[in-house]
């Protein structure tokens, strides 16, 4: 089995690390991990790595996502969406216009809480295992950043929000916090993520549909690892520099006859294809390309 990314369109009711343990039995692969957690009720773009596309983890997290959600207003849950215990309910439901003029205020660089019932750690222990032994404590704020929001009516109480958003935004607190500034409750009815890691939709596959296809078809859905990293410059190595790179050395630029900028990342290519990420870097006879990260060994 290739080495790379398949990118899933996780159904409901399925965790994100089930989907990887599916993932793993369908082709046949002992390594794969997923690059951003969905929540179970959750749909959507799901990049997963196998083989040794999974030390491309680090690379991938830090992307920016796209989703549509739908914000139901009238009730807070204590899970901010809507598989939760309903905390409070209101009689007041804004109008078009207001819901539009909080939504467009969230765009920009926010400060966001996250949730009792998510994954970050305090003191060694996950907030929802916490959350579910009755408990609250007091979770430190981060900044995030909604890059671009919208809102579509779809009834007086539900609106389509559609946001692209930093790593590390929760969309149901930011449903929640829209809520909040319009003086009444809500919470994140569904939610699909549209994009992640550069890859959409278009570009998914369902697992009942990978688990209906040849070794061959499930294959080809694998996208090669050098696809993760298209947007660095390729550098090509001769079979020399190509060894001295496999073992960790630098390359310096002067004997390749290149001209790149300090701290510029590269993806370095033999006559065999891609094999590592090197970063440029000053050493005391010049700029050198460093190999940073192996995909061969």
């Amino acid at each position: 089995m290739k080495d790379g990314v398949i990118i899933i369109n996780k159904e409901e009711n399925i965790t994100s690390q089930g989907a990887v343990n599916r993932v793993k039995r369908l082709l046949g692969t002992d390594k794969a991990g997923h690059t951003g957690t969905l929540d179970p009720m959750a749909t959507g773009v799901l990049p997963v790595l196998v083989g040794r596309g999974v030390k491309a983890s680090e690379y991938m997290l830090s992307s920016d996502k796209h989703y549509r959600a739908v914000l139901k207003l009238g009730f807070n849950t204590d899970t901010e969406d809507i598989t939760g215990c309903v905390t409070e309910r209101f009689e007041y439901i804004p109008t078009e216009d207001e819901v539009r003029v909080a939504v467009r205020s969230m765009q920009g660089v926010i400060m966001q809480t996250p949730p009792m019932y998510s994954a970050v750690k305090v003191g060694g222990k996950k907030l929802y295992e916490l959350a579910r032994e009755g408990k609250e404590i007091e979770r430190a704020a981060r900044e995030v950043t909604i890059h671009s929001i919208s809102a579509e009516k779809l009834q007086d109480d539900e609106y389509i929000i559609t946001v692209c958003c930093s790593k590390g935004t929760y969309i149901r607190t930011l449903c929640a916090d829209i809520a909040k500034k319009l003086g009444t409750g809500g919470c994140m009815k569904s939610l699909c993520r549209l994009e992640a890691c550069g890859f959409t939709l278009a570009d998914a596959v369902t697992l009942n549909e990978l688990e209906s296809m040849t070794e061959e078809e499930k294959e080809k859905r694998i996208i090669p690892l050098e696809f993760i990293f298209s947007n660095l410059e390729r550098v090509t190595l001769s079979d020399f520099f190509s060894r001295l790179a496999a073992c960790g050395a630098e390359i310096y630029l002067r004997k390749l006859g290149i001209s790149l900028e300090e701290n510029k990342r590269v993806a370095l290519f033999d006559k065999n294809g891609f094999f590592a990420v090197g970063e440029v870097r000053k050493f005391d006879t010049g700029l050198a390309i460093k190999p940073i990260k192996q995909f061969r060994i």
